[in-house]
């Protein structure tokens, strides 16, 4: 007689209770650091907006962060890419100083007018806590991992108000082409979780109206197609230009808390400069640009707004300004989606909701966050058209991406990557990819 064998779903018992707990604590403390670090913001930009002459002290407090980070930051100032690194290959629990140190560091960055986003805070904030509960409860390596991303998820879904988009970000983020489904359940609860521990604390997120969205027939599928790659591409230039003036900054600056100074006196002389300027509202390029953001779901604005809102973030960032990248590309796609809509005969809201999504799906290589980010943000009849835009911009950007860290988990395309190489490794594996094919050309030559 055969031996009675207990159903393998008790032994998920366990396992269920362990990461309710874990998740759920991870929630608490990510949705908590969230909820401060936006309704500071709220604070921050409104006080801003009411003292204008406030944007020359930005390079003096630009100086400042710099200088903190450059005394006691080293260890946490890689931000979003320590956490990815520390997923991929787990060596030491991330310093608990990384969430004071960007939560002050960005507010500070939009109280005085530098054009930086929020994710970022949000993502390092939750990872760093999460990260701490390592220690607490002895986790294994593999648990670590997964409480990590956790905590990604959580920071995310908590500063935007997705939580199902930030379970998937968590999961997404890491790898090119690849998912990690052994921390699916950890991150939906902490996902959820945050976002209605944020809400508690009274944050209150931004309401977006689209407005008509047109069915999916053969023209609106061609024009989101010509639009997703249009995203894609900006996604594409955004990153390039920020790593590459960070890495020129870095050259030209030795001395770290001069570059934010620098970066901080170019913005401010940029806004005194064109200020008198009766077509360019340059006020719109600094900070969030939430307002923007949602105007430009309802009227049509100025076709180059997209392209200044860049300019002014390329130049926090790769200064050295702490913050995201991500809501400074919510507002290039949106404004560019208006700007094109008229192009491609689209409504203006639709193709601005399909914007603000897709360029982040190229930017940040993560399509299905993104494809349910626009679902949660604007409703279920936007996801064919969203779906084609973000996975069309997804691909069209390469494998480049806001986060350098990220892996290749699987090529986009049908050129070779080795697996596993990080986005900032792949210029060099090309290079030394054709400096060997150029010997070995050579060689045969030689024999001849």
């Amino acid at each position: 007689m055969s031996k009675f064998r207990r159903p393998e779903q008790l032994d998920l018992l366990p396992y269920i209770a362990k990461w309710l707990a874990l998740a759920g604590l991870v929630a608490l403390l990510a949705g908590s650091a969230s909820a401060l670090f936006l309704l500071s913001l709220d604070h921050a930009t409104q006080w801003r907006e009411t003292h204008p002459w406030v944007i020359w002290l930005l390079p003096v407090a630009g100086f400042a962060v710099g200088l903190a980070y450059h005394l006691i930051g080293k260890p946490v100032d890689a931000g979003n890419n320590l956490i990815i690194d520390e997923i991929h290959d787990p060596k030491k629990i991330v310093p608990l100083r990384m969430v004071p140190m960007v939560l002050i560091g960005t507010v500070v960055s939009h109280l005085f007018g530098a054009s930086v986003g929020r994710e970022g805070t949000a993502v390092q904030m939750g990872g760093a806590l999460a990260d701490q509960l390592t220690h607490v409860f002895r986790l294994r390596r593999e648990d670590r991992r997964v409480i990590l991303m956790a905590g990604i998820s959580a920071g995310f879904a908590s500063v935007f108000g997705t939580p199902l988009a930030g379970a998937l970000f968590g999961l997404e983020v890491l790898a090119i082409g690849r998912m990690r489904y052994d921390a699916l359940f950890p991150c939906v609860v902490a996902a959820i979780v945050a976002d209605q521990v944020g809400q508690a604390w009274g944050v209150v997120h931004t309401h977006y109206v689209i407005g008509e969205v047109v069915p999916v027939q053969l023209w609106s599928v061609m024009a989101v197609v010509v639009a997703g790659i249009v995203f894609g591409l900006t996604g594409l230039l955004f990153a390039t230009a920020t790593h590459k003036l960070g890495a020129f900054v870095k050259r030209l600056i030795t001395y770290s808390p001069l570059r934010p100074f620098a970066g901080g006196l170019l913005i401010a002389v940029a806004v005194w400069a064109l200020g008198s300027n009766h077509y360019i509202d340059v006020d719109k390029y600094i900070g969030l640009g939430i307002p923007s953001i949602v105007q430009s779901f309802q009227m049509p604005m100025a076709p180059w707004d997209w392209l200044g809102k860049m300019v002014f973030t390329v130049v926090s960032l790769g200064t050295g300004f702490k913050g995201g990248e991500v809501t400074p590309l919510f507002y290039i796609g949106a404004t560019l989606g208006n700007a094109l809509a008229p192009l491609l005969h689209l409504p203006f809201g639709m193709l601005a909701g399909i914007g603000f999504v897709a360029v982040f799906a190229g930017a940040a290589n993560t399509p299905l966050a993104t494809i349910v980010m626009a679902m949660e943000l604007f409703g279920p009849e936007i996801a064919p058209l969203a779906a084609i835009a973000c996975i069309a911009s997804y691909l069209v950007s390469g494998h480049t991406g806001i986060y350098h860290a990220q892996r290749v988990g699987h090529s986009k395309h049908h050129r070779p990557l080795p697996e596993e190489i990080r986005l900032s490794d792949i210029k060099q594996f090309h290079a030394q990819s054709e400096s060997a094919s150029e010997r070995k050309v050579t060689l045969v030559g030689e024999e001849k």
